[in-house]
């Protein structure tokens, strides 16, 4: 925690993890050998100790007011009237080929009556087990709409999934196009992006919508902590889903190893048991679809990630 949260200069900090080190050691030996205290005593001692870093750490407070990275810099707020919803804050970037991009934020506005689908996509970047997860809604009258929980970085600040233990990153709640958070990975980064039509029925798919309103007023009023293991990208969307439905999901490793949720939805019929996982694997796979294209418009990115793809049944 001292070590990503640098509570003073970089040197300061380092003689501080030195210390504390030197510190646990030497409780540690005079634990083992009685030398100067008795047992209950070292224990007392070094329990003071780290009950005060923990008072430190669960005190650092989640802010909204840092030199936010322009991918992350706006809050999605929203207006309702009834069934109709107009969104703030929409992320439509144009990517480059070199990470580079032009900013462009959006109001869009969605009838929740005309949500006719729901999809998971899983971008995979370090082997099988990890993948980003997105969740995709599908509307008759406007284009796809796709929400992504990500950390909400600083300027220059790289990732560290270690980090993200340790309360490095605040939570972002971003929804965007589809070209330009699922291109950005398929095209830009080169990661490895899978496509799955869910199976929801027409008031899950609303309440799942809402629960993304939800979150985002929730954000909106009180920043929150990023966690690596609790509170990530598949475990808030699994959190959401369990709240909408009207029977409990069993909790699973692959909610933790988020590159298998695929395989985990499928399991819980999710996914339609008309293909087999594997066959799933092969046909929701877009990179071959989309990643050498340019310059192709949202409506042309949209169409061909579904392209070959069958819809739920009704």
């Amino acid at each position: 925690a001292l070590w990503f949260q640098e509570p003073f200069s970089g040197f300061v900090t380092r003689v501080l993890i030195g210390v504390w080190v030197v510190f646990a050691l030497t409780i540690l030996g005079i634990f083992i050998t009685q030398s100067v205290f008795n047992r209950q005593t070292d224990a007392l001692i070094y329990l003071l100790a780290f009950l005060l870093g923990l008072f430190w750490y669960f005190g650092l407070p989640a802010k909204q007011d840092r030199d936010w990275n322009p991918e992350v810099a706006q809050i999605l707020s929203y207006e309702r009237e009834g069934d109709h919803v107009t969104l703030h804050h929409v992320r439509n970037f144009n990517w480059h080929a070199d990470g580079s991009y032009d900013e462009r934020w959006e109001t869009r506005q969605f009838d929740l009556n005309q949500i006719t689908g729901v999809n998971i996509i899983t971008s995979y970047w370090m082997g099988p087990r990890i993948a980003h997860t997105l969740v995709s809604f599908d509307f008759a009258n406007s284009q796809p709409l796709t929400f992504s929980i990500e950390i909400r970085k600083q300027k220059n600040e790289e990732f560290s999934t270690y980090g993200g233990f340790f309360r490095k990153y605040e939570l972002s709640l971003i929804a965007a196009d589809e070209k330009d958070l699922i291109y950005t990975r398929s095209n830009i980064r080169g990661e490895h992006v899978y496509f799955f039509p869910v199976n929801m029925s027409k008031t899950e798919r609303r309440a799942l919508f809402e629960e993304y309103l939800r979150k985002a007023d929730e954000l909106k009023h009180q920043p929150k902590w990023y966690n690596s293991l609790t509170s990530n990208c598949t475990t808030l969307v699994f959190d959401m889903v369990q709240a909408i439905s009207k029977r409990p999901f069993p909790a699973d490793y692959r909610l933790l190893a988020s590159g298998y949720l695929p395989n985990y939805l499928y399991d819980l019929n999710a996914i339609s048991h008309d293909l087999t996982i594997k066959q799933w694997y092969e046909i929701a796979y877009i990179n071959p679809r989309v990643s050498k294209l340019k310059n192709i418009s949202s409506t042309q990115y949209s169409d061909l990630i579904r392209q070959g793809i069958p819809k739920p049944a009704p």
